[in-house]
């Protein structure tokens, strides 16, 4: 069905076509926004160290020129990046109040509003980006899902449904009834879709020396289902909302650095391979995906539209739907009167409303790192390199002169992440399709800010579903691609695995 493998030629050519012949991804050959004398430079900073008695060179500055240095308290996450103009600061806060705004279903008074659901998993974009950081899962048996949810996907069964997905007019096939996403809200007079449920049990391991920790795996159960059974192959896939921070930054990498890791066959047969995301543009165009836990959205608009009309119900240029994710199976939802208003636009949020939201959310400042020079971190970071898992979260890189927003450009930043689809084995499985994305395989999340989750969130709950309570469970977890790393990890010395958490703690 999908051909995946042909991704290793993408950067080989500037216009190189899928296997099947019915794709093509443009991604350049070099740099093709620098000079050669810039390249050198780029690519002697961006080298992996192997010198970790010290700190490296602006390492404490993750997010560039416009990283955030004010007090790592709850709102660390939430400071605008430190090179925006006065002017762009404004900006910035009126795309905040736009992050922050409780939507209102239609019809109503409050016309700037107005267009809440009609079924919908939030009311504001700060609802599950709580402090625009990470969300959590609910405890067992819990069914408060706020700042989590379940996407829906099954295989294709037409000829229809199967052209679409070999062309990737379609990046999968969402439930006949329920659509692509379950949303456990709706608004007054109409059921919310369903009431999601987990329960958890737990696994131990050993850890070299004795150490024993404790795994817990989810299983997930639909209850109250309000419009009828799942089609019985759709399959869910649960994930936690994603911290804001940096995604200016993460647009702004050129594509052939991207490219440049991608190896899906591992013709370096170093057991790691590493495959492009996958995203459509409106016109249909194959662009490179660099966003969401499947790396299926291209750029920070289409992530933002996407969240606007599948968890809130809100319909933009991008997502034009007003009725979000309603499917004409759920005949009440698609009767309901709309959030639209022609004197205003053609969507319930039009210009200038997705403009802001973009602004803001490109430029929520990475915090910088702590304790860069502590010997316990610099022994960690040397575990982390040397363990390997710089193999998919790679640590650094100069981003494009050629970025959209000019305070990202030409900037050192320190994500520690490739961006790339990997295997991550069957344990975090979800077992669903995304474009060229398997069941079993994740974008490589970034870690920078990751040692300030407790801090802005109240908690340390990792990976796509929350699962891992703690850093040292989320790399136990790691399976695939990352097996070897993770048990390097299990061998270390105790003090040497207290190193690698006190690093990851830093970021």
């Amino acid at each position: 069905m999908f051909r995946v493998a042909s991704f290793a030629l993408l950067f080989i050519s500037t216009s190189t076509a899928l296997a099947d012949g019915n794709a093509v991804l443009s991604i350049a050959q070099s740099r093709d926004d620098l000079a050669p004398k810039d390249i050198k430079r780029v690519e002697q900073i961006t080298r992996q160290t192997v010198d970790f008695s010290k700190a490296e060179k602006f390492e404490a500055s993750q997010g560039g020129a416009g990283t955030s240095r004010k007090t790592a308290n709850r709102n660390a996450f939430s400071h605008t990046s430190a090179n925006l103009t006065f002017e762009d600061e404004l900006t910035f806060k009126l795309g905040n109040a736009l992050f922050r705004k409780f939507w209102v279903s239609s019809p109503s008074s409050n016309h700037a509003s107005d267009g809440l659901g009609p079924l919908y998993n939030a009311r504001a974009c700060q609802s599950c980006h709580l402090k625009d950081g990470r969300g959590h899962p609910p405890a067992s048996g819990e069914t408060d899902f706020t700042s989590m949810l379940f996407r829906l996907a099954r295989p294709a069964e037409t000829d229809k449904e199967l052209e679409a997905l070999r062309t990737y007019a379609a990046l999968n096939i969402p439930d006949p009834v329920y659509g692509g996403q379950i949303q456990d809200f709706a608004i007054v007079g109409l059921k919310a879709e369903a009431k999601p449920s987990v329960t958890y049990e737990e696994n131990q391991i050993t850890l070299e020396g004795g150490e024993v920790v404790s795994l817990r795996k989810p299983t997930y159960q639909m209850t109250k289902l309000a419009y009828g059974d799942l089609h019985p192959k759709t399959t869910l896939s649960p994930r936690i909302a994603q911290p804001m921070i940096g995604l200016g930054l993460i647009e702004a990498i050129h594509p052939f650095d991207l490219a440049k890791k991608a190896d899906p066959k591992d013709q370096n047969a170093d057991g790691i391979s590493g495959k492009l995301g996958l995203a459509l543009d409106l016109d249909g165009k194959p662009m490179l995906g660099r966003f969401g836990w499947k790396a299926s959205q291209a750029t920070l608009g289409q992530q933002n539209a996407a969240a606007f009309n599948g968890d809130i119900g809100i319909s933009s240029e991008l997502n034009p739907s007003p009725h979000g994710d309603c499917t004409t199976a759920q005949v009440d939802c698609v009767k309901r009167a709309t959030g639209v208003q022609p004197r205003l636009g053609d969507s319930e949020a039009p210009d200038p409303v997705m403009g802001l939201v973009d602004f803001y959310t490109a430029n929520l400042a990475v915090p910088a790192r702590r304790d860069v020079t502590n010997a316990q971190v610099l022994r960690g970071k040397e575990m982390f390199y040397g363990a390997g898992c710089v193999a998919c979260h790679t640590p650094k890189y100069v981003t494009s002169r050629k970025a959209e927003r000019k305070e990202h450009r030409f900037q050192l930043i320190w994500p520690y992440s490739d961006f790339l689809l990997h295997d991550m084995g069957e344990g975090l499985a979800d077992n669903q399709q995304v474009g060229v994305a398997t069941g079993r395989e994740w974008r490589t999340a970034p870690l920078w800010g990751l040692g300030l989750t407790k801090t802005v969130n109240g908690h340390t709950f990792f990976l796509h579903d929350g699962r891992a309570r703690n850093y040292k469970e989320a790399i136990l977890w790691h399976g695939g691609e990352a097996k070897t790393a993770r048990n390097k990890f299990v061998k270390m010395q105790k003090t040497d695995r207290d190193a690698l958490i006190k690093f990851l703690e830093s970021l």
